[in-house]
């Protein structure tokens, strides 16, 4: 099987198998889902400590609003007695008045967040380093542990203008917002490799040949958005090692230095030495002649 490192600019996405006799439209269409799908699970994964610390979404006409505000516009929650979770609720106000302040219980919140962890976990980045190809069937595993989640926290369900609802109902509205930005449509998405785009029409051994076992980064991108950077020649963990060697090259040298250093301090203190030594021998002989000289009475 190929295996294809996806990424969108440098950022790794996921690791996807495949082979080399795919039609690219096929690829295209596989790519995009699994690449939007992990969106999906990263805005409901975000949106669900909200959800457990402060309730269920206020109507956007009460979202933002203080509460003397809403009474005076006599304003009220129908979904408040509607959405109530197991165990019943906790009252966490939200101070940006975004959602209604009715919390689940702390045993209720730890079901949401513990499955929120597993289902990041299944579409992690990390994959990558791990070497697991992520398929559209664990996309749609961490979609349904977070539902089912949501469910034994919620079993008369969320309102229908709530976030969350709206994910799984696939009826989100992500305009004017940062998140619309990521998302690529199979119509707008291309792949590129090797500074090529891959066209749709052709099949992956157009590009790459018949070798099945071929390992290749594949960047997608949005159309318009022009060609991406190409890889580096070196990844980063290589830059690492190299770096890492650099340093204790470096090192190995300075102790090296070092030592030349104190061998040539210590030779130089021996001679020194030395030299001291033959002085206080050849004073101390000095004057015994000078001595011995003068008991002969000066050589007579």
């Amino acid at each position: 099987m190929v295996q294809l490192h996806l990424k969108r600019g440098d950022e790794s996405q996921f690791l996807f198998s495949t082979t080399v006799d795919v039609p690219l439209d096929s690829l295209i269409q596989q790519i995009t889902h699994i690449y939007n799908g992990r969106l999906k699970v990263d805005r409901i994964c975000s949106e669900i400590p909200e959800l457990a610390d402060h309730g269920i979404t206020l109507p956007p006409n009460m979202q933002g609003l203080t509460d003397d505000q809403i009474e005076d516009l006599k304003l009220k929650d129908e979904w408040e007695e509607k959405c109530v979770p197991s165990g019943g609720p906790v009252f966490r106000k939200d101070e940006i008045g975004r959602r209604n302040g009715h919390a689940p219980n702390d045993k209720m919140k730890e079901v949401l967040m513990r499955t929120v962890e597993e289902a990041k976990a299944l579409i992690s980045k990390k994959q990558v380093q791990a070497n697991v190809c992520v398929t559209m069937e664990m996309v749609k595993e961490a979609l349904d542990q977070l539902r089912g989640a949501v469910m034994i926290v919620y079993p008369m369900g969320l309102p229908p203008h709530d976030p969350i609802r709206m994910e799984f109902e696939n009826q989100e509205d992500l305009s004017g917002t940062q998140a619309s930005l990521q998302v690529i449509t199979e119509d707008e998405c291309q792949l590129w490799w090797a500074a090529k785009e891959m066209q749709r029409g052709k099949k992956l051994q157009d590009y790459i040949g018949k070798n099945e076992k071929t390992k290749l980064v594949v960047k997608i991108q949005k159309r318009g958005q022009g060609a991406p950077a190409r890889e580096p020649l070196v990844t980063e963990e290589q830059q690492k090692q190299m770096m890492m060697h650099h340093y204790r090259r470096q090192e190995e040298l300075k102790v090296g230095e070092d030592s030349t250093i104190k061998s040539s301090h210590t030779q130089k203190n021996l001679h020194t030495l030395f030299l001291l030594n033959m002085h206080i021998h050849l004073n101390h002989v000095s004057k015994l002649f000078l001595v011995v000289f003068s008991e002969t009475g000066g050589g007579r």
